[in-house]
């Protein structure tokens, strides 16, 4: 592949045109391998700088990665700060770790831009091999999990996963692969629903979907290790649409007790790649006759705020039939200022690190006031997480913050529970817990 330096970011290629190419490479092709690499820190020094000083910075390092290799099949740039490299020979997994020794080591000197200088660091996903039919997406999301991993190790900013079956992962996480198929068969898995409430009325507005399992032999396992099983199995679809189903039929049922508030259901980059997310949708909302209003995807904020074509042209379609679009954990990541402004989203969810620090740092207020703001210049709902004490309710209320969620008002609790809640208190605050909230 002929190395071109790249003028802009712009000219870099995202994750779909990187998607494109690596399934073109890895359908020709015998075996492939790619590192997905991530900037450690990154977003904490570009916020320090300007606009386009951290845009130059970040330029000159992803045209020094994609001119390291001379053997590189596809280079794109998947969102933000991280950065995929194809390979289709030295495949081997020493291979790619060599790779990736070679990387650091050549950033070992600080990256300068005009008055900036920048040490550059990286955590580092590698996926080798392929299965007997190559799926892209299949590929792309074992590289991102063996990023997951780099970035949880202890000792090593690195991590290394088969295409076909993670090397990374722990015995629970096998079995639990195998588990899965009989899960979704034997009705083990079930939706949790926790409470949004109105922060100035302490009224029950709506409520976010999450998943649980209720493993024979495990007990109750959170969503953590079944989205690693299910992306390790390739069953991340599968999933995605059962999850959807019972979002929609758990509204259906609310609709049928008079009870009309939204549900929020959580979704990975992968079924924002899929098009058939939105027919879906709409067939699901069509069987129980649901105002598709009453349903909100979630997005993690590297993944809304990507630049993706695909991504900007599947949420904007979702709002255009009526389905909610929220970021949730706004701020924890690099924040596209620009894309914030250019997407239709309904929703920010600011993420619950800056809550649980309101009365310890006042930066966090600030990002608060700063979330109400954009919010309320785009005509988006503002929604603080994380909230466990009257403190932060005061706080918030304060700040204009009008809705809200955590464990001071509940937990993730049962479908049953939900609603005998609901049902109970209406007001959640009408409980021996209203004099505190109200104090």
């Amino acid at each position: 592949m002929m190395r071109t330096l790249f003028k802009t970011l712009s000219a870099i290629p995202g994750r779909t045109a990187f998607i494109q190419r690596a399934e073109t490479v890895g359908l020709s092709c015998e075996r492939c391998a790619a590192l997905i690499v991530d900037i450690a820190g990154f977003s904490d020094v570009s916020t320090s700088m300007s606009q386009v000083s951290g845009d130059r910075l970040l330029l000159q390092i992803a045209n020094r990665l994609s001119s390291l290799f001379d053997d590189v099949a596809a280079f794109g740039r998947l969102n933000g700060d991280v950065f995929a490299i194809m390979f289709t020979s030295n495949t081997t997994s020493g291979a790619m770790r060599q790779r990736a020794e070679a990387l650091t080591t050549h950033f070992a000197k600080p990256v300068s831009c005009s008055e900036h200088t920048f040490l550059a660091e990286f955590h580092i996903g590698a996926v080798v091999g392929r299965q007997k039919r190559f799926c892209v997406s299949a590929f792309i999301t074992q590289g991102e999990s063996a990023l997951r991993q780099a970035k949880k190790n202890r000792y090593e900013r690195f991590a290394i996963a088969s295409a076909s079956s993670p090397v990374f992962e722990t015995g629970q996480r096998v079995a639990l692969k195998a588990d899965l198929h009989r899960a979704i068969s034997q009705h083990e898995l079930e939706l949790y629903f926790q409470p949004k409430v109105n922060l100035q009325t302490l009224e029950i507005i709506g409520a976010e979907c999450l998943l649980r399992w209720n493993h024979p032999a495990d007990g109750i396992i959170l969503p953590g290790p079944i989205i690693q099983a299910a992306q390790s199995y390739q069953m991340m679809r599968e999933l995605a649409y059962w999850t959807l189903q019972q979002a929609c039929c758990a509204l259906s049922y609310l609709t049928k007790q008079h009870i009309f508030i939204p549900l929020s259901v959580n979704i990975s980059p992968t079924q924002l790649y899929d098009s058939q997310l939105i027919p879906h949708i709409q067939s699901l909302c069509h069987d129980f006759d649901l105002d598709p209003s009453r349903l909100e995807l979630e997005l993690t904020e590297d993944v809304a705020l990507s630049n993706s074509a695909m991504v900007n042209e599947q949420i904007t379609r979702l709002r255009q039939i009526g389905v909610g679009v929220a970021i949730d954990d706004f701020g924890k990541g690099y924040s596209n200022l620009t894309a914030i402004r250019d997407l239709p989203i309904s929703s920010l969810k600011v993420d619950k690190a800056f809550v649980l620090q309101l009365h310890r740092d006042p930066m966090n207020e600030a990002i608060l006031q700063a979330a109400c703001l954009i919010g309320e210049a785009k005509g988006c709902e503002v929604v603080a997480e994380g909230i466990e004490s009257v403190t932060h309710l005061h706080i918030l209320r304060h700040l204009n913050v009008t809705k809200g969620q955590g464990f001071l008002f509940s937990k993730a609790i049962s479908f049953r529970d939900f609603i005998a809640l609901y049902r109970q208190e209406i007001i959640i605050g009408s409980s021996p817990l209203r004099q505190k909230l109200t104090q």
